[in-house]
């Protein structure tokens, strides 16, 4: 095994480890076409990585895609679920490149969990989300929140729906002097407020930031979301709660995370509980999984 991996590039030997790390879990092969009709990824945009999609007209006329994400495809393509869908894939998607601007082919690894998702499942995907930063670097961080505390904390502020957007994007920069200057316009004095601040300079393990996620009396919603965030993150190695990990919450809730290693100024894994996205394409079930950026690896080698 190792004589083949030693002529594999550094994405081909990533995967085939994590083929076989999401394997021994129980998680099966998904296959999939390499395009969809468009009007899936018209009616998703905002969720997709980039409004940049290649399409063309098939022989009857319909509009297609070459598909720019694996998770819109296997949502729409699954069917009624007994437990738990436990699926890996690796493919190719179709995206502009963050260097060239250009269209590129990028190879891309993940895994999703569809149907009665639990507290379990949810440890079990951190735990593999953890375990393939390990596979790609010895050093690396996962970073974890909780995208309904975020929800409950708002909920308590006399804000509008565009200016909750603007709070969230400040969130997602770490951008403390700007959410505290948004506050001092708005003369808004509150509980929530002081959340907000409060979680925008949080990064930390667990254990660490415990008690000033806990000092807060939002709601009933917002403790359960707090117990459930320290739960799941509970003994992962290299976990760190930081609340500028807030996905688009039209598509996600609950728990969301982002994979960082040594060398690559951008996250090489994303993932989170995608319920939202499920109702909004009629599926009756809860959903977490993650992607890991193959084409991201070559940076660690300057290739």
């Amino acid at each position: 095994m190792d004589n083949i991996l030693s002529v594999l590039t550094p994405e081909e030997s990533v995967y085939l480890t994590l083929r076989a790390l999401y394997s021994g879990y129980g998680y099966k092969k998904y296959r999939m076409a390499k395009f969809e009709e468009y009007d899936l990824y018209a009616k998703n945009k905002d969720y997709l990585v980039s409004e940049n999609v290649i399409t063309f007209t098939d022989t009857d006329g319909k509009l297609m895609a070459l598909k720019p994400d694996v998770t819109l495809s296997i949502v729409k393509n699954s069917k009624d679920v007994d437990g738990v869908m436990k699926v890996y894939y690796d493919e190719n998607v179709y995206r502009v490149s963050k260097g060239t601007k250009s269209f590129k082919e990028i190879m891309q690894s993940g895994l999703e969990c569809i149907g009665a998702v639990t507290q379990q499942t949810v440890q079990e995907v951190l735990l593999l989300a953890s375990k393939s930063l390990e596979v790609i670097s010895d050093s690396f961080v996962l970073s974890v929140s909780h995208l309904d505390i975020i929800k409950e904390v708002l909920k308590t502020l006399p804000t509008s729906e565009s200016e909750n957007s603007l709070i969230i994007k400040y969130l997602s920069e770490r951008n403390l002097p700007a959410i505290k200057a948004f506050f001092d316009e708005k003369g808004i004095v509150s509980e929530g407020k002081d959340a907000i601040l409060s979680i925008a300079s949080l990064y930390g393990s667990p254990k660490k930031v415990a008690s000033e996620l806990k000092k807060f009396k939002i709601s009933e919603s917002y403790d359960f979301a707090v117990s459930e965030l320290l739960s799941v993150t509970d003994n992962l190695e290299n976990a760190v709660i930081d609340f500028s990990v807030v996905n688009d919450l039209s598509y996600y809730n609950g728990i969301a995370f982002k994979g960082f290693i040594e060398g690559v100024p951008t996250s090489v894994i994303s993932g989170g509980e995608y319920d939202n996205l499920m109702k909004k394409m009629n599926k009756p079930y809860k959903a977490i999984g993650f992607a890991v950026y193959l084409d991201e690896i070559s940076r660690i080698k300057g290739e």
